[in-house]
């Protein structure tokens, strides 16, 4: 019997590329077309079985998600709260959960990222421990981590990498993941990286070094949010895809949401 999986969401950090919006509010709490940003992780996570979730913040703004979503009753979640009083990356704001985690599995999403794809209980069903990552094709790889398979497999990854100048392949990690409670142990083992973070990068390769990831291909779109740019095509991607699929009663033709001038949103079923 599969253990109980949790959720993780992760919405710390300053929000400096967001200013001067983030000096209003948390960034996980601006809007992405019709709801604020970190509804959408919620979901994610809440599809794939995820009832009891952690929100893990920084200390700025950290009232304002609480005022938001309160104890998650009215959504049909229980929420819990942990700050990251400093920045010390991902793995470091994973590594506050460990108690809330507890013997169960967790899923972790990074409170930034907006999946098209619904990720259900039945897709996690065949995850009996080690970690699984979540990956889609990009045409800029050297912008992400970025997961190797080897040769003549489906899914097995020998290698991750963090934004790499020559990317061995273009499929970019994306900010969901799934691990058994032994990574809280690969955390306490990590080393600060160079720029004094702990890296999410390190606590999947070892992972990879120890036979134990997994993968899921991503067959729909996915964004951050995390930039004004990142920002605004995830709102055009989600307004896309309700204006399309929620009026065929309408007898008007829809409005169509493309490209914008300098940011060119025009391909919206890439990253």
């Amino acid at each position: 019997m599969a253990k109980r999986l949790k959720g993780v969401i992760l919405a710390g950090g300053t929000g400096s590329r967001l200013f001067p919006l983030t000096k209003v509010t948390n960034k996980h709490l601006l809007p992405v077309y019709d709801k604020p940003m970190i509804y959408y992780p919620l979901e994610t996570l809440k599809n794939m079985g995820c009832k009891d979730i952690m929100i893990v913040s920084g200390r700025e703004h950290c009232g304002d998600i609480l005022n938001l979503l309160g104890s998650g009753r009215d959504m049909g979640l229980k929420l819990s709260y942990e700050i990251q009083d400093e920045a010390g990356g991902i793995a470091h704001a994973l590594g506050l959960t460990e108690k809330f985690v507890g013997a169960s599995n967790v899923a972790v999403c990074l409170g930034d990222n907006i999946f098209d794809d619904k990720i259900t209980i039945d897709d996690m069903s065949d995850f009996d421990g080690g970690a699984r990552i979540f990956l889609k094709e990009v045409h800029d790889p050297e912008r992400f981590g970025v997961a190797t398979i080897r040769k003549g497999t489906t899914c097995d990854v020998i290698g991750i990498e963090e934004k790499p100048k020559n990317p061995k392949s273009n499929l970019c990690v994306t900010g969901l993941y799934v691990y058994d409670n032994t990574v809280f142990n690969y955390i306490k083992n990590l080393t600060p990286s160079d720029r004094g973070e702990l890296e999410i990068t390190d606590v999947n390769n070892f992972y990879v070094r120890d036979r134990l990831m997994s993968c899921h291909f991503l067959g729909s779109w996915w964004s951050d949010a995390g930039t004004f740019k990142s920002l605004l095509k995830a709102s055009t991607l989600v307004a896309n895809k309700k204006l399309c699929s929620c009026d065929n009663k309408n007898p008007e033709p829809l409005p169509k949401v493309g490209a914008i001038g300098e940011f060119g949103i025009d391909k919206v079923s890439e990253r």
